[in-house]
Order: C-alpha cells, then structure tokens, then sequence
C-alpha cells in the first residue's frame, strides 16, 4: 500500500498560481498529495501547469481563468468552484501586484487596483472559505505579504500598505484559530526572483542592489513548511528577518527616510 500522502482527500486553492511563488507553492501542496485549483489570469499557462503538476504528482488539478482583482471575483472563482463539484481546504492568497513610484503622477486605476487584489480579493475569498474551515477543523489560509509590511513605504506607500493589512489580519486570523486545528500563516518575503520585480519596476531602484533575490522556490518551500508547522509568520531569510525585526527599534523618520532611499532610481 502507498503510503499516504499529508494532504490526500483535501485540496489547496491558490491564486496567482501561474508563476512565481504562486506556482512554486502549488507544487509544494501537491508533493505532499494535495489537490489543486490554481487561479490566474493566463488560461493557457494555467492550463500547462495544472497538467503537469497532476501528471507529476499524480494528484487532479483544475485551471481556472479568472481577474480576481475585479469586483466581485472572489465571489465568482467561488461559484465557479462550487460549480464543478469542488471544496477548498487550504486557502493560499498569493495574488497581488506592486508598482515603484511616488503617489504624485501615479494612476488611480493602478493604485485601487492594489488594494483590489492584494486586499479586498484575498478578504473575500477568506471570508467565503473560513466557515467550512473551521467547522471541520483542519486546513487554513497561506497568505503571501511582504517584508513590505513592517514598515511605510514612501516611493511605494499603496503596496506597503497593501501587506501591512495582510499580515496584521493574518496574525488576527491566527489567534481567532488557535486550538481549532485550522492553520494560519503569513509568508513574507524579501526581494525574490520572479515576474513582480518585473512588473513593480523595483529592479529600477536602489533596493535591488541590496543583495541577491531569494529564488521563488526557496520562498515556497519555507512558506510550505510554516503553514504546515502553523506558524504565525514566515519572514524567508536570515537577512530578511534581522531587517524586519531592526524595523521596530529604529526610530520613525529615520526608517522613512532609509525606506525612500532604497525605493529611489538607482
């Protein structure tokens, strides 16, 4: 007999699943045996990556194609989901979009869309699956912030502000489970190498000379094994973490002004 696998019978709704840590922690649930729905905007690179996640792995895997940052796209993947006969154990909120740039000159429809995906999507979609979490007492929600939420974030302040919401409803979320046998995590990551740097602009500023990206792998492996370890947060890296932690000692303007720094053109 096989031997059976920590996730059988459950499966893992990630969003943001078509590249980068998205994808990449999707394959570490589906290692362990979980099955997938995996949720982007690319039908066709969605399509490819659930194929072989499943035939790897030898678990099901269903694409879904969907703009999760319009309103109401939570409420829809979930229709969408329930549609096809399919529940959601694990939660793993890793959609979301940064863009470098003062405030002044920047487009509204960018910044609201931020706020849109990185926090009223992700909301939506806990607030959809936290119910039947907690009535059956296993699984959780993986959110995925960003070492970005310690602190402001002058050059960039929507996103910042963006994963501060998402870690400070983590940690709530958390202790509102503790004892229930419901996981909450939240990743943060440093700089890693993936599309967002890409699509941010940050590759453009001071901050990524500070030192080497993290590989997107390594980010989700260490995101991986913290939900299933429930712990509260996961800062990836020992660099990442001394700076995370130095956030809380220095004082306010000073972190400001070392922030605008590191988020100003090389």
């Amino acid at each position: 007999m096989a031997r059976k696998r920590k996730g059988d019978g459950q499966t893992a709704l990630v969003t943001g699943a078509s590249y980068g840590i998205g994808l990449d922690l999707a394959e570490c649930f589906a290692k362990d045996g979980y099955n997938l729905i995996l949720t982007a905007r690319s039908a066709e690179a969605l399509k490819k990556e659930a194929d072989r996640l499943a035939a790897q792995y030898k678990i099901a895997a269903t694409p879904i194609a969907l703009d999760l940052g319009a309103h109401g796209g939570g409420t829809k993947l979930a229709q969408e989901i329930a549609a096809k006969g399919l529940n959601v154990d694990v939660l793993v909120n890793n959609a979301g979009y940064g863009i470098a740039g003062a405030m002044d000159g920047s487009k509204a429809d960018e910044q609201l869309g931020m706020v849109d995906l990185n926090v009223r999507a992700l909301l939506e979609l806990t607030q959809i699956y936290w119910p039947s979490m907690l009535k059956n007492k296993r699984g959780g929600v993986l959110n995925v912030a960003s070492t970005a939420a310690f602190q402001p974030g002058p050059l960039m302040a929507t996103y910042y502000a963006s994963k501060a919401f998402v870690l400070s409803f983590s940690e709530a979320l958390w202790k509102e489970a503790e004892g229930t046998g419901v996981h909450v995590s939240c990743l943060c990551p440093g700089p890693t190498t993936s599309k967002f740097r890409e699509r941010a602009g940050t590759g453009k500023t001071r901050l990524s000379n500070a030192g080497a990206p993290m590989p997107s792998m390594a980010v989700a492996k260490q995101g991986y094994r913290g939900f299933q370890k429930n712990t509260r947060v996961v800062i990836t890296g020992l660099r990442n973490r001394l700076l995370a932690g130095a956030t809380a000692y220095l004082p306010r303007t000073t972190l400001l002004g070392i922030v605008k720094n590191l988020q100003s053109p090389k």
